[in-house]
């Protein structure tokens, strides 16, 4: 009972120190046990005045996401003693993300589909539906880019990296998506494209697990928990429903960088020389339980049938047909 007390007073003493400065923290904008925190403002604003005139003067940038050294089993305790925000967390708004063309639009499918399948993929459909959300409320929200690719690939498409979701870092896209689990994750992502809103998860626009305790924890708006994720909203102005104002912009990027680590996969090791010297091989841990045992180009010879007859080629002509330089210098030649 001591530790319980103590593990709560903990966290709801950490909760209510940044409560007093969370319009301090109106810029800040932070991800989940797969996402990284954005930076705070420059300078706390101190009254709700500064607040209502400053805060959506200049949107927060990503900083790398640092998670506190506990225990799983410690992380679910302190995250279940952090109090829900009072603050309301309205719906969506429906929008319908229409790409410029047709390969931005399989883009778009692709990124939000994978961005579900990685993260979600053991969840229900509302656990997934929350986390496609999520992606699309970042996609509408000025702090974040303008694309559903460049939101789920942010970080790796860009110099210095700071990966948003984890699974384009951590060496998951190795395992390429496949059965049931891939199609659901395309109908989900199909569906909020077209403009179907999760109204649950609301505005949040961070998620983590939870047996992770990121930093942000105690400074955002904790607003829900959606089977195995804790979703937060940005506190005050920057979290208000005002502030989704940014437009699609309708092309998506191609993630290529990230792409590459499913080339050796794909093609093989007998490929990996062809790959351009860009790619580092090196950084991708490939699992070798998805790679076949013997590659075709390395398959065992046929066992020999000796009831068959023997070759009966004499050996003056056992080499017809063969260049010289391919020949053994062993091998009689006439």
């Amino acid at each position: 009972m001591v530790l319980r007390d103590s593990i709560y007073f903990k966290a709801l003493g950490e909760a209510l120190r940044w409560r007093g400065r969370e319009l301090a923290c109106a810029a800040t904008l932070l991800a989940t046990a797969s996402c990284v925190p954005l930076a705070a403002a420059p300078a706390p604003v101190d009254t709700v005045a500064e607040a209502a005139a400053a805060p959506l003067a200049r949107a927060p940038q990503p900083e790398p996401m640092v998670l506190r050294d506990v225990a799983a089993t410690e992380a679910e305790r302190i995250n279940a003693a952090i109090p829900f925000s009072a603050e309301t967390n309205p719906r969506a708004t429906s929008t319908v993300f229409r790409a410029a063309g047709p390969a931005d639009q399989f883009r778009s499918l692709q990124c939000l589909a994978e961005a579900i399948y990685y993260e979600a993929r053991s969840e229900s459909e509302d656990g997934q539906r929350a986390v496609a959300q999520v992606v699309l409320n970042r996609v509408r929200h000025p702090a974040y880019p303008g694309s559903v690719c460049g939101v789920v690939y942010q970080g790796p498409l860009r110099a210095g990296g700071g990966c948003q979701f984890t699974f384009t870092c951590d060496g998951s896209l190795v395992r390429i998506p496949f059965g049931e689990d891939w199609a659901r994750a395309r109908r989900i992502a199909a569906e909020a494209l077209a403009g179907y809103v999760y109204a649950p998860v609301g505005l949040a626009t961070n998620y983590h697990t939870h047996q992770v305790l990121p930093d942000w924890a105690f400074r955002l708006a904790k607003a829900t928990v959606i089977g195995n994720h804790i979703f937060y909203r940005m506190p005050g102005a920057w979290g208000a429903a005002s502030a989704f104002s940014q437009a699609y912009r309708g092309r998506e990027p191609s993630p290529a960088t990230v792409m590459a680590a499913r080339l050796p996969i794909s093609l093989g090791r007998g490929a990996r020389a062809t790959l351009p010297a860009a790619v580092d091989l090196a950084s991708f841990a490939l699992p070798t339980h998805n790679l076949p045992t013997t590659l075709a180009s390395e398959a065992p010879p046929a066992p020999v049938n000796d009831r068959l007859p023997q070759s009966t080629v004499k050996a003056e002509f056992a080499n017809s047909g063969r260049y010289l330089d391919d020949i053994p210098a062993a091998s009689p030649v006439r």
